[in-house]
């Protein structure tokens, strides 16, 4: 029982917390149809979320934006020849940003927005279950600011970021096709009825477990500096510090396919209906600097650069509350890799009421193609972008941003997990370790609007 239970508890929360899939990159609807460039790009309130030195060079009384987008992300993996598809909702993050003068060259705002959060859902019973079915990730962040323009030329900023997040998570417990191996043994032996010999699961899965959990509020900062080095090129650094986000006391809940299932593997199984769980994630450090350049009036270049210190993810610690289960305790491994990001935008005045934005996203994978778990189809990303304002009149600006993002693709992504019922009946000689292996392909639909009004 000892045995098997910790082979559960082992596959239960082999899940990974974040990768580039769920890093956030649709932060402002203008900035969105650049590229997302942003780091030296002054335009106001919302800038300060890439750079809070940016709101240093504001000469506005009060700036406010705000940008809704929806995300509509499309996943598929090939395995065995069979190609199955993610049947994901829309994803809805949003920022909206407020700043305020406080002297000509002091200024200060507070943002709220949602630099992580991602949806998938593979369906119950596709063949990679036994890694996942679904997952919803949402993390939130509260962050006030403060600039101050040293000089005409000069501006350094900062703010203090609060961010707290939830995680609901459904995979497989049991892989249909060993519990098909099981059934006629347990019948011969009289641990069920004859007629069961028959039955075989199929794709369904026999049992599957609900991970729930909110995190408590952790504390960053995301610092800033911005130097005009003439009248028309702008230079631009920002730095978010690490956070780690506790789920101090997730909750647990299994789910059985019918009762076939549920006679057979509710015994073990129970335990963790009654089980709480620890877990400590890690929202990595991000590092951006890039550059904007104004060739002719009309006319704003940008130029971003993205490192994001996912090398700190090297494992994913679940400790469980009931003392009883220490042993089971887990740390499992992710070796993720820092990964880069680089953008590039262009912004033009067709009027003095309409700019027109092109832009483009080159966004690399941290994720290791040895431990590649498809609940973050990890793989560097290209996304293309366009976007324009529309000026009623000069303080009110309606903004628009798509972008399409396609993946380059991860073949022979795979990942090592452990077949539960192999300890349970040693007799059936079933391996105790299997790896499932996938090629992955996914794209995303990414539109954005956006307002803003100042005086």
């Amino acid at each position: 029982m000892n045995k098997f239970l910790s082979l559960l508890v082992s596959s239960a929360v082999c899940v990974t917390a974040f990768a580039e899939g769920y890093q956030i990159n649709t932060l402002s609807a203008k900035q969105l149809g650049m590229g997302h460039t942003g780091v030296a790009l002054k335009l106001g309130a919302e800038s300060m979320i890439f750079n809070p030195a940016a709101l240093g060079f504001s000469d506005k009384t009060l700036d406010i934006s705000a940008s809704f987008t929806g995300i509509k992300a499309i996943g598929k993996a090939t395995y065995e020849g069979n190609t199955y598809s993610t049947d994901n909702g829309v994803s809805t993050p949003l920022a909206v940003s407020a700043g305020f003068k406080v002297y000509d060259n002091l200024q200060v705002g507070i943002s709220f927005f949602t630099p992580y959060g991602s949806s998938i859902d593979w369906g119950k019973n596709w063949a990679g279950a036994v890694l996942n079915q679904n997952v919803a990730l949402k993390v939130y962040t509260i962050q006030p600011s403060v600039a101050w323009k040293i000089t005409p030329e000069l501006s350094i900023g900062a703010g203090m970021m609060l961010a707290w997040g939830t995680v609901d998570l459904n995979k497989a417990l049991v892989s249909p096709s060993t519990l098909d191996k099981v059934l006629p043994v347990l019948a011969a032996a009289g641990q069920l009825p004859p007629s069961v010999a028959d039955y075989r699961f199929g794709l369904t899965t026999p049992a599957s477990v609900n991970l729930n959990g909110k995190s408590a509020i952790a504390l960053g900062a995301n610092i800033g500096v911005m130097y005009d080095i003439s009248a028309t090129v702008t230079l631009g650094a920002s730095f978010r510090t690490k956070m780690n986000m506790k789920v101090e006391s997730g909750d647990a809940a299994v789910e059985y396919a019918n009762e076939i299932a549920r006679t057979i593997l509710e015994k073990d199984l129970n335990i963790i209906n009654s089980a709480n769980f620890a877990a400590s994630m890690p929202c990595p450090y991000v590092f951006s600097f890039g550059a904007s350049w104004r060739p002719v009036d009309k006319l704003t270049l940008a130029a971003d650069a993205q490192l994001t210190g996912w090398k700190t993810y090297r494992n994913l610690n679940i400790d469980f509350l009931d003392p009883m289960l220490d042993p089971y305790d887990q740390n499992l491994t992710k070796n993720y890799k820092n990964s880069w990001a680089v953008r590039i935008g262009a912004q033009y005045a067709v009027t003095n009421r309409l700019d027109a934005r092109l832009g483009l996203m080159i966004d690399t994978t941290p994720v290791n193609m040895q431990h590649y778990n498809p609940e973050t189809p990890g793989m560097t990303k290209i996304g293309p972008s366009a976007g324009l304002s529309f000026r009623p009149v000069p303080s009110l600006s309606i903004d628009f941003g798509f972008m399409y993002v396609a993946g380059t693709g991860a073949d022979n992504a795979s990942c090592t997990y452990t077949d539960l019922l192999a300890a349970k009946f040693p007799a059936l000689n079933l391996p105790a370790q299997n790896t499932f292996t996938a090629d992955y392909s996914t794209k995303a639909f990414v539109p954005s609007l956006g307002i803003s009004y100042s005086f």
